[in-house]
């Protein structure tokens, strides 16, 4: 393992470690890219808890029932796998694969300024949620902001109307009363 410190503004957060998993040295990882096992498909990866980030090498990984089971590389001992326990799992944003026009990964929407079909600004998108029918945008206000009340938006066609990176911004068409 390597005490490597990249840009943490360049590393994008696709799981978690979770509990350790057997006596070599394996720990489960809680994976949140849209099919688990896709986590295992970046050989390197960065290590996050607050300000301490390890760079390690994916040795193997399997799907063992519903969850990931990884092994790390040079990594053999349960007692410092356990050391690894909530450690965020990263990668660089370069290292995500491109997405048809018109779709974005959640981390390009989060900060963008969410404003409506009569140009009111709501807030800026603070995360996403997965909800099952449709993910769902937090909207927290911001200086400037309509009013300072938090709104939960859908991410659907049907609301969000444009999104431009560039600037910044999105706009989505939703009355302010909701």
């Amino acid at each position: 393992m390597s005490t490597s410190l990249p840009d943490a503004d360049e590393l994008v957060v696709l799981g978690k470690v979770g509990a350790v998993h057997g006596v070599r040295g394996e720990v489960k990882v809680h994976s949140f890219t849209e099919s688990m096992e896709n986590l295992l498909d970046y050989p390197v990866w960065h290590l996050r808890r607050g300000q301490d980030i390890k760079q390690v090498k994916l040795a193997s990984g399997r799907l063992q029932g519903k969850s990931l089971v990884a092994k790390i590389e040079g990594l053999d001992d349960r007692e410092i796998a356990r050391t690894l326990t909530n450690y965020e799992i990263c990668v660089h944003r370069s290292e995500l694969p491109k997405l048809p026009e018109g779709e974005y990964y959640w981390h390009e929407l989060e900060g963008l300024k969410v404003i409506n079909q009569d140009q009111q600004l709501f807030g800026i998108v603070d995360h996403l949620l997965e909800t099952g029918a449709n993910d769902v945008l937090v909207v927290k206000p911001c200086a400037g902001s309509l009013d300072d009340q938090e709104r939960l938006l859908p991410y659907t066609e049907q609301c969000v109307q444009s999104v431009d990176l560039t600037a910044g911004e999105m706009h989505v068409e939703w009355d302010a009363d909701f």
